[in-house]
């Protein structure tokens, strides 16, 4: 190697090792930022999102949980849970959002909230697991008051026609007994959940206080395999265990395994429950428009 090669070498050698001094120093004036991942910022678990995307539910799951809602919470919470009269709204409700299958809504439901005026359900842990799932397909993109919704969109005249004939609502129903004047008492998107629930639960109390009849309650008859029968209002009622209270306030419970003992439970308002799936939207508006004009 002639010289003038040597000082070339030893030239690009100090640059080299310059650059590799300063980067280092840089480096560790300047140490890197943790990247974020998925498993969050620093290693650490990454919040829940204040409004999670779950994957969508079967048809048939959220059809069914939006039957039992409306049959059972609508009358508080609204028919599409926005909240209603005195329920708030469930579709941006902390516990059902963070709630994954039912299991967070099951305890209050099941328990109802005496303090609040909320009762208690007999409702199985797979029925409030499909109203859970129906809540959680819910849009939250109107994020705040209760849904403005105009209920009067039928026609009075086929309203009463069908309250009179096909319904067969004169049954159980007067346009001057019970029903009286009902159109000056309720709102109409209450009279629509009042149709829809038959006047059950909170409903009951409120529409009694402003003159209406306070509806029946749920019954239930247990026999045990010795043939003795307890027989009073239903308490609560699961896979293991259902409670009454009888006539004379005596609380009574009985562990269930299988069909024993044998239950039958009577609900009054089992025929609204039973039509939901029946009714169209146009019958329900009808109804409402015709029950509205009852001042």
């Amino acid at each position: 190697m002639n010289q003038r090669s040597w000082f070339r070498f030893f030239g690009i050698a100090m640059v080299a090792c310059a650059t590799s001094i300063c980067a280092k120093r840089a480096e560790s004036q300047n140490p890197p930022r943790p990247t974020t991942t998925q498993a969050g910022r620093g290693g650490r678990a990454e919040r829940a999102p204040d409004y999670p995307v779950r994957p969508p539910a079967p048809a048939a799951q959220l059809e069914h949980g939006q039957q039992l809602f409306r049959s059972n919470c609508s009358f508080c919470h609204g028919s599409d849970a926005r909240g209603g009269e005195t329920g708030p709204n469930l579709v941006r409700d902390q516990v059902v959002l963070a709630d994954q299958n039912g299991e967070l809504i099951a305890p209050i439901v099941q328990n109802g909230i005496p303090a609040r005026g909320m009762p208690k359900f007999a409702l199985s842990t797979g029925d409030i697991a499909d109203i859970a799932a129906w809540l959680h397909d819910q849009p939250l993109s109107d994020r705040g008051a209760p849904s403005k919704l105009d209920i009067l969109v039928g026609s009075s005249t086929q309203g009463a026609a069908y309250f009179n004939g096909a319904g067969r609502c004169t049954q159980c129903h007067s346009v001057t007994g019970d029903l009286a004047g009902i159109g000056g008492k309720f709102e109409p998107k209450m009279i629509q959940n009042l149709i829809v629930s038959g006047g059950s639960g909170g409903v009951g109390r409120r529409a009694a206080g402003a003159g209406m009849a306070k509806p029946p309650v749920t019954t239930v008859t247990v026999t045990l395999p010795s043939g003795q029968t307890f027989k009073g209002d239903l308490d609560h009622i699961s896979t293991f265990v259902v409670a009454l209270r009888e006539p004379d306030g005596t609380y009574r419970s009985f562990a269930r395994r299988d069909s024993i003992p044998k239950v039958v439970v009577t609900n009054p308002l089992q025929w609204h429950v039973d039509m939901l799936p029946k009714w169209t939207d146009a019958e329900i508006h009808n109804l409402t428009a015709y029950l509205v004009t009852l001042k």
